[in-house]
């Protein structure tokens, strides 16, 4: 297989990525690999509001597969098969995510790029092709979810103190805000004095939790 394109998204680290993609509207962008610059691959993309892409779980390759894991959505104390998760850790570690698009670009060292949203990816994944959603054929509303069949819902209030808002460039604030209320932490971790720290775009965010209330109580600017 050829990798055909990477994500550039808010993520740069695995801590506080989106559990599912569309939980959280964060923009990200596709950049082509420089054979798959091709203006003629994207023709008619436009026509489609979302995308699947298949890509790779490039940080969570290991030696051989275990047939069960801990989804995160037990509480990651309770096992099932790991044909029966979305789990990173796979015989073969191939992720799948329906994205929104949001429009294509025309960049100078790019080429076309494509803008999406609601991607749940640390940027620089490898993606492996890119395919139309057909709501014909790809949406089943009748599905059963299993274990996870309702929606996370954002669980925290967010608290940033007023100080630190002017560190927030304004079209991050929001997309920063639903990320920490979906409580990025693994979910065994309870401890209301332990700190936490959150890369998000050029941000470094340091937080606590307790209970239902989360605290920022730190932001470092990083070089862009």
């Amino acid at each position: 297989m050829q990798l055909i394109a990477h994500i550039e998204s808010p993520f740069p680290s695995k801590f506080g990525v989106p559990r599912q993609a569309g939980l959280v509207a964060t923009e990200a962008r596709i950049v082509f690999e420089p054979p798959y610059r091709v203006a003629e691959a994207l023709r008619g993309i436009e026509a489609f509001s979302h995308l699947w892409l298949i890509w790779l779980f490039h940080q969570a390759v290991r030696e051989g597969w275990s047939p069960t894991v801990r989804p995160p959505r037990l509480g990651g104390n309770r096992r099932v098969g790991v044909f029966a998760s979305r789990s990173p850790f796979r015989p073969n570690p191939i992720g799948l995510s329906a994205v929104r698009l949001i429009g294509i670009e025309e960049t100078a060292c790019d080429g076309l790029v494509l803008r999406i949203e609601g991607a749940d990816l640390v940027s620089g994944t490898p993606i492996l092709d890119i395919k139309p959603y057909l709501p014909y054929a790809d949406s089943h509303p009748e599905a059963i979810g299993g274990f996870a069949h309702e929606r996370p819902q954002q669980t925290l209030q967010v608290a940033i103190p007023a100080h630190l808002l002017p560190l927030v460039p304004p079209e991050l604030l929001t997309h920063l805000t639903a990320t920490l209320a979906h409580d990025p932490r693994p979910h065994y971790h309870t401890a209301p004095d332990r700190l936490y720290h959150l890369e998000f775009a050029t941000l470094e965010v340091a937080f606590r939790v307790a209970g239902q209330q989360l605290d920022v109580v730190a932001i470092d600017v990083k070089n862009s």
